[in-house]
This record gives structure tokens, C-alpha cells and sequence, in this order.
């Protein structure tokens, strides 16, 4: 089983236009709920790469219940921690005509330390049971703070892959707890730790220091920029397809459901980077988020390239002769 956790989970509040007027009233707008958070995301994409996923994340409140409506709906499962405060929302604004959308964050809801502590205590047995477990997203208030890095410690403690994909204070802790992979966007890094990824070698430098952390696999995205990636200490540049982007959001979810996919079914190095960055680059062209099949990203996967970086790896042949 692979486990997607979301601490901080948000109810998107869609409006569609044929065309947005500022200043003015905009009418007729369609109204749709979805589901969001960043490990929902993956979720939702690793659906649409056929390939079942099981949902950890906290709800309350009336969006709360939208919020499992909509899960229902997709058909994505699902298990949650009930919370005192409302799920938070997120609303958009859609104009179809320019192909753009305006997302408007509410401020986080407050997940309680008893509340924090019961998840704690589910996640355990959750970890027990599964394959791969990825913690995805931000931590929405400081009693939440401990539950990626218990988890790691969990996912290590029981032999399981861990997939980390998280911003904010808590991030280095979680790098300290060693997840068996690590991505991040070079905005992230920058503003959660306060290093410089200015040029390649800064982030070879961080890649180095991942290593030593003992993170096995990591991945530094930077938009359309090319990817900077680690397996064990060799390093990797991937460069992705030419897309014409029109919604970015979603695309590092996109790219961490490639990496799941690939460890899931037992992908070379190689072709997890290929299939990631594809992934990613194929939702950057898309108004909807993580809902890209295999047969529209392998129009993408051949045009990733992956590059080696300094040391280069041994290929053995072990083929029959």
C-alpha cells in the first residue's frame, strides 16, 4: 500500500469564467468543490496512473465535510482525525478564455496537541501496513510540527520507503529524521533553511548534504529550469520538455507521484527522473491539477533529458552472454 499523509489539507472553492472582467461583475461563474492539499494531489495523480493510494489527513467543520464529499466522489480513499477548527479554503478563480488562474489562501486552521497526538498514534499502525509512505505539504500550526518527523522515524523504524515533499520550520527537522527521499522546490529551501541555491553548484553543494544525512534519493525543482537530483552521492541535471505553462500548481505534486510510481514498480534511476519530470511538466500545461494519464505524459517522457554531474556511475552488464 502506499500511504499519502496531508496535515494540512484545503478545500478548493472554484469559480469558472468564460472570461474575467476586473473592476466590474463578473456573472455566471460554475461553482466547484475540490479536494486539496499537497499529498492529495499525489493521490490524485497516482489514480490517474492506476495506481491505488491511501489518504491520512486531518478535516473539520463543515468544509470538512465538503472536503470528504469530494474525496468520496473521486473515489479516493481515505482515513482522517477529526479537528475542533474548520478545514481551511483556498479560492480560485478560473478564466478559461486566458487560461489563468487567481488562488486566494485562508489562513491555516489550529490542529490542537491532542489532536496532533491521536494522529500520531494512527499513523503508527498506518505505517505498519504500507509500502511506501510520503508526507507531503505544510504543517498548519505548531502542535503539528513533530508528526513528519515521528513518521520518518516510524517509516525507518519499520523498514518502509519515505518520501518527504514539506516546507516551512519543520523541515529541517524532518531532514534530520532521514527520509528515504526528499524533494523540494529552490523557494522552498531558500526561505524554510536560509541557504543560498542561487547556482548549480550551491545545489550540489545542499545534495552533498542530503547524503549525509543519509536521504538516498533527492530531487531540487526549479520551475521550467532543469531538475538538480542525487542518487546516493551521484548527481544528476534533468532537463524537461518545452511546455507552455498555464497552471504550475500541482506540478511538484505531479513530479513526487512519478517518483512513488517508479519505486512502486521498480523503475531504474533513469527513468523515475524521466517520468517525474514529465509528470510535472505535463500538469504546468493543464488548468486542472494532478489529473495527467500515462498516455498524455509519455508524449513528455522521451523528451527528458538526464544528464550525469561530476563522478559518473558504473553500468555492470549482467545480461546472459
Amino acid at each position: 500500500m502506499i500511504l499519502s499523509v496531508t496535515i494540512n489539507p484545503l478545500l478548493e472553492v472554484c469559480l469558472n469564467y468564460r472570461d474575467i472582467s476586473f473592476n466590474t461583475e463578473n456573472r455566471n461563474g460554475k461553482l466547484t468543490y475540490r479536494a486539496g492539499g499537497k499529498g492529495i494531489n499525489v493521490s490524485r495523480q497516482l489514480k490517474y496512473l492506476q495506481t491505488r493510494s491511501f489518504g491520512f489527513t486531518f478535516l473539520g467543520g463543515s468544509t470538512g465535510k465538503i472536503f470528504r464529499s469530494v474525496l468520496e466522489k473521486e473515489e479516493l480513499s481515505f482515513s482522517f482525525i477529526r479537528t475542533e477548527s474548520e478545514t481551511r479554503i483556498a479560492s480560485l478563480l478560473v478564466d478559461e478564455s486566458r487560461k489563468t488562474v487567481s488562488t486566494y489562501f485562508q489562513e491555516n486552521n489550529v490542529v490542537s496537541k491532542a489532536e496532533a497526538d491521536e494522529f500520531k498514534i494512527k499513523l503508527d499502525k498506518m505505517i505498519q501496513n504500507c509500502e511506501i509512505v510520503v508526507f507531503s505539504g505544510s504543517s498548519p500550526s505548531s502542535a503539528a510540527e513533530d508528526i513528519f518527523p515521528y513518521g520518518i522515524s516510524l517509516a525507518n523504524k519499520y523498514d518502509k520507503i519515505s518520501l518527504l515533499d514539506t516546507y516551512g520550520s519543520h523541515l529541517e527537522s524532518c531532514i534530520d529524521a532521514s527520509p528515504t527521499i526528499i524533494h523540494n522546490n529552490v523557494e522552498e529551501l531558500e526561505k524554510s533553511l536560509q541557504v543560498k541555491m542561487k547556482s548549480e553548484k550551491d545545489k550540489l553543494y545542499f545534495l552533498d548534504h542530503l547524503y549525509q544525512k543519509g536521504i538516498k534519493q533527492a530531487f531540487i525543482t526549479d520551475g521550467e529550469h532543469p531538475v538538480l537530483a542525487s542518487n546516493f552521492d551521484y548527481h544528476f541535471k534533468i532537463n524537461p520538455p518545452g511546455v507552455g505553462w498555464v497552471n504550475p500548481t500541482g506540478s511538484g505534486d505531479a513530479f513526487v507521484a512519478g517518483v512513488v510510481y517508479g519505486w512502486h514498480n521498480d523503475f531504474v534511476f533513469e527513468e523515475i527522473c524521466k517520468l517525474a519530470v514529465a509528470l510535472g511538466a505535463a500538469n504546468a500545461g493543464r488548468i486542472d491539477v494532478c489529473n495527467v494519464a500515462l498516455d498524455e505524459v509519455n508524449r513528455f517522457r522521451d523528451k527528458v533529458i538526464v544528464e550525469s554531474v561530476g563522478k559518473k556511475m558504473k553500468i555492470l552488464d549482467d545480461s546472459p552472454q
